[in-house]
């Protein structure tokens, strides 16, 4: 559990050096409140993703965290519930902003190379039914919901300046998200050590650069979902 609660504190350093940082460049912008919301609500977050710091059995399941992903989930969509925040904000909704034609063109470019990188990279084997279920499903839903849904909210709120790139209004609280996804997989405290693999680290925030574009872009966190499930799990069938 030390381990587990240390983490979390890591990861919150990753959101203040963040703020810190941008307090440097526009003070005025920044909004503290929402940004200590933030911190509260990645501890609640990570606090059921752990089940509990694995207080809670896993009782779905056999070799991956079904448990800790529904109730990550639930506790996404309780937060997505409060009128500080909402489905539409929040990005659930299937009505995708006019123009997104262009991201889908970009999923279905990313989908591609995932699928040729699965089939030219793998055994032959697809993986067993559970993983296969798993990977197609639970981290495109907990994940994007949580990061590119309620904790994007937010940071956007708590630093507000905007800047448009490729036709997506784009924010530090976005980029403070994909830092701290990045961080989520790649950094922790374990057994009383700090571990950081900074090749993990690349190779989930870099991509998670490209779903908050499709989140922001569109409006909506349908894009990332089928994104990230198709990342995940295209590697599991071949």
């Amino acid at each position: 559990m030390i381990d587990s609660i240390l983490t979390i504190g890591l990861h919150w350093g990753v959101l203040i050096v963040g703020a810190l940082v941008w307090l440097a460049i526009d003070r005025k912008s920044f909004r503290p409140g929402w940004f200590l919301a933030a911190l509260v609500i990645y501890a609640g977050y990570d606090f059921f993703l752990s089940r509990a710091f694995r207080e809670i059995p896993n009782v779905i399941g056999e070799e991956w965290n079904w448990t800790g992903k529904l109730m990550a989930i639930a506790f996404a969509l309780a937060v997505a519930a409060l009128p500080a925040f909402g489905w539409r904000k929040v990005g659930l909704t299937l009505r995708q902003a006019r123009g997104s034609w262009t991201a889908w063109a970009m999923l279905a470019a990313l989908t591609a190379v995932f699928f040729y990188f699965a089939v030219t990279t793998g055994d032959g084997e697809p993986a067993n039914p559970e993983t296969i279920a798993f990977q197609w499903t639970m981290p495109g839903f907990d994940e994007e919901l949580f990061y590119r849904g309620v904790l994007l909210v937010a940071l956007n709120e708590a630093f507000r300046a905007r800047a448009n790139i490729l036709d997506a209004l784009i924010g530090w609280g976005g980029l403070m998200t994909s830092v701290l996804f990045g961080a989520a997989h790649a950094l922790a405290w374990d057994d009383g050590a700090l571990a950081f693999d900074l090749a993990t680290f690349a190779m989930t925030g870099g991509p998670s650069l490209i779903l908050l574009w499709l989140r922001e872009k569109t409006g909506s966190i349908v894009m990332p979902i089928i994104g990230h499930n198709v990342a995940n799990g295209a590697f599991t069938l071949f």
